[in-house]
């Protein structure tokens, strides 16, 4: 360890500059939350929670502005084809 360090050339704030159209925040998460988006990630082999935690956030969004009765008309496109079919034996 040096006695001294020059920081006259330093610079103040993140190392790592935001990538465009993200902004970093400091947010609290419940432990569980934040075990279950790292644990998804980490049984899909790989990738990033903040990633999927934007991704169920943006579906949320989506749903969330979707009028009640597209959201029926939705669910019953998605529902309709299973009707009246015998589940498969055992």
């Amino acid at each position: 360890m040096k006695k001294e360090y020059d920081f006259s050339k330093g610079k103040r704030g993140a190392v790592i500059k935001t990538p465009a159209g993200k902004t970093r925040i400091t947010i609290r998460i419940d432990d569980d939350i934040l075990d279950w988006f790292r644990g998804q990630v980490h049984n899909a082999g790989g990738g990033n929670y903040q990633t999927l935690m934007n991704k169920a956030l943006r579906e949320y969004m989506t749903y969330k502005q979707e009028p009640l009765e597209d959201t029926l008309r939705r669910v019953i496109r998605e529902e309709l084809p299973t009707y009246g079919k015998k589940p498969p034996r055992k």
